[in-house]
């Protein structure tokens, strides 16, 4: 029987894992600019997500790989100064934390103090498992994220579904095990089976965030932009689109191009 669903005034790594023990899904959608996150915070949501995403959304690179940590962090600080609620957590963007140890405490040292962020999210299991364990020696909380991962695109070639034959699947659930073990507070599973991530889920008690995993995880992560209907090329089977912002906008556009136009924008009204 679940504890009864507690208040949170303001959301951290424990809340997350009292929700996961409570039977609370967690909430959480991404955002990289002071205005999208003063909405999205008040709304309640339990935690943002800085993706290294807005490589995509913000600057229309054709992959993540391109986003520089000097611009993580100019993103990550306009979120910052925008909640009140929820926890932050900022992607260590590509290059700077594979392979290096030391790249990858240093990067997450100044997205801590350059940006004021929460926690850092990074991509892998047991190959980047010496850059997680010397970043948690800081104390910087530490979010894991398996199945596909969209800095490794060049490696998988495709953004296809991971982790269904066997092998890789036991390879997911041992990464899984072993973020757990180093002291990551939660983990990203990203466009895997549902029984798989359930399984995953089921068997670790730090909370597992689904984005095209399935009902079966502890909560549910979306990039906002797509969640609000503003892009409208990508269209995978696990994004709802709550609104269709992308019409909307353009419509309004219209309207207001119209009014200039027709010289009815601004009226006497409008004017001093």
């Amino acid at each position: 029987m679940s504890a009864a669903k507690k208040k949170y005034k303001k959301i951290t790594t424990k809340s997350l894992v009292e929700m996961k023990s409570n039977g609370e899904k967690i909430s959480m959608l991404t955002a990289y600019d002071y205005t999208m996150a003063k909405i999205i915070d008040h709304a309640g949501i339990d935690m943002i997500l800085v993706g290294d995403s807005a490589s995509n959304v913000m600057a229309g690179h054709e992959t993540t790989l391109p986003i520089t940590l000097d611009q993580m962090i100019y993103h990550a600080s306009s979120v910052i100064r925008a909640v009140d609620r929820c926890l932050v957590v900022v992607d260590l963007p590509f290059g700077t934390y594979q392979g290096n140890s030391r790249k990858a405490l240093a990067s997450a040292i100044r997205i801590m103090k350059e940006s004021g962020g929460h926690s850092v999210k990074l991509e892998g299991g047991e190959e980047i498992s010496e850059s997680i364990s010397r970043i948690l020696t800081a104390g910087i909380p530490v979010m894991g994220h398996l199945g596909l991962t969209p800095q490794s695109i060049y490696k998988f070639g495709t953004y296809t579904v991971r982790a269904k034959e066997e092998e890789e699947a036991e390879k997911l659930k041992k990464d899984a095990k072993l973020l757990e073990s180093l002291g990551c507070f939660a983990l990203v599973l990203e466009k895997v089976p549902s029984k798989l991530a359930k399984e995953v889920a089921d068997s670790l008690s730090i909370p597992v965030i689904g984005i095209g995993a399935g009902d079966g995880v502890d909560g549910q992560v979306l990039v906002t932009h797509d969640m609000f209907g503003m892009t409208h090329e990508f269209s995978p089977r696990f994004l709802r689109r709550y609104l269709d912002l992308y019409t909307d906008m353009g419509n309004a556009v219209k309207s207001y191009i119209s009014d200039v136009k027709s010289k009815d924008f601004p009226s006497k009204k409008e004017q001093y």
